[in-house]
């Protein structure tokens, strides 16, 4: 088995076939864990009604998520997993293309002026309080910038989109993204608590989590754990956020440049271009296409049940992709400004959020 050989060269359909089996492994995982999670949703509530227990309904979304955790937590994920595990994002983004058909432009209208000031908001506040906290415990300045953007936009697609703009060390994206994985796990849980212990309506929370959660993925579980009306705004706001991505990676990328430490920024608009979420422009298609009626009930139906299971694999990869004990071996002070930060935004946002339902009725 040792001896050498010429492998013949591979013809240009070859890799990309390869490539793509090589996925089939990690999405077959997802689909598994996504639909272990759909039975025992519907496990739990044949149970509650054959013998009268009244317990709570725990979504889908909630139960794929956990065990994926476990998953993640006690097996790990062999390598010959995690290629396709990792395409968890590509059904979220598919997922939150397709629920546009649910999306009326009126529906998008109403996110309302009172709501886009609040994420302009999150954003400009975000920035210069993780900035202050990075400061304050002495943090690497660009590893601050990464848990600035992070925190303000879209979690780790903001860091990764970063990571080559600012010309930033591999140890500091690593630690970032760590803070921002194991906050946005957190939120999964304390979130849904915390709204049903205000009582906030599906509007007012889905907003509120579209706006204090980070990750694309972890801000619409959070929004659909608490509703299907919580989750649609959830994204809706998100949404909002990730189009904001390449203006803050474009400003840091000028900041760092003119210090000498980035590359620099030749192009602006194509620069822009490259960094903007292009999954909201598909989002925005699919919600002009409905307002025109270009679809029946029946396709309506349809690409709501495809965006249903899309998310079913993007949820079961978040709790396969997080591995707590990797990310707290990534230092603690990355995490403590990461946590002090997370939750003055989230406090923060509440209360205007809160404000915004009680005195201008959103």
């Amino acid at each position: 088995m040792a001896t050498s050989t010429v492998v013949p060269r591979q013809t240009g359909s070859q890799p990309s076939f390869l490539k793509a089996l090589r996925l089939i492994p990690g999405i077959a995982l997802l689909a598994a864990v996504g639909y272990a999670g759909k039975l025992l949703q519907q496990f739990g509530i044949d149970l509650s009604n054959t013998h009268h227990l009244g317990l709570p309904t725990i979504e889908y979304v909630l139960w794929a998520i956990l065990l994926g955790l476990l998953i993640s937590n006690t097996f790990g994920l062999s390598a010959w997993l995690r290629a396709g595990v990792d395409t968890y994002d590509f059904w979220l983004k598919a997922g939150i293309v397709l629920l546009g058909s649910r999306f009326l432009l009126g529906d998008l209208r109403h996110l309302g002026g009172i709501n886009l000031l609040l994420v302009f908001f999150e954003i400009v506040f975000s920035l210069a309080f993780m900035t202050l906290l990075g400061r304050i415990f002495r943090l690497n300045p660009k590893l601050t910038s990464l848990l600035a953007m992070g925190s303000s936009i879209c979690g780790v697609s903001a860091i990764m989109a970063a990571k080559g703009a600012i010309d930033v060390e591999e140890e500091d994206v690593s630690y970032a993204m760590a803070a921002i994985l194991l906050l946005g796990a957190i939120s999964l849980f304390a979130f849904p608590l915390i709204g049903h212990a205000l009582h906030l309506s599906d509007r007012a929370y889905g907003l509120w989590a579209g706006l204090a959660v980070d990750n694309t993925a972890e801000s619409t579980a959070a929004g659909a754990l608490y509703s299907d009306a919580a989750g649609k705004m959830a994204v809706l706001a998100k949404s909002t956020r990730n189009a904001f991505i390449g203006f803050v990676v474009l400003a840091y990328a000028v900041y760092w440049s003119a210090r000498g430490q980035a590359p620099e920024v030749r192009n602006k608009a194509v620069f822009l271009w490259q960094k903007f979420p292009k999954f909201v422009l598909g989002l925005l298609f699919l919600s002009v296409l409905a307002t025109l009626h270009v679809f029946s009930a029946a396709q309506l139906t349809s690409l709501s049940n495809l965006s249903h299971w899309a998310f079913l694999l993007a949820f079961a990869g978040v709790g396969l992709r997080t591995n707590v004990r990797e990310l707290t071996r990534q230092g603690m002070r990355p995490l403590v400004v990461g946590l002090l930060g997370e939750v003055a935004i989230a406090s923060i946002t509440l209360g205007l959020v809160y404000a915004a339902e009680h005195f201008f009725r959103i």
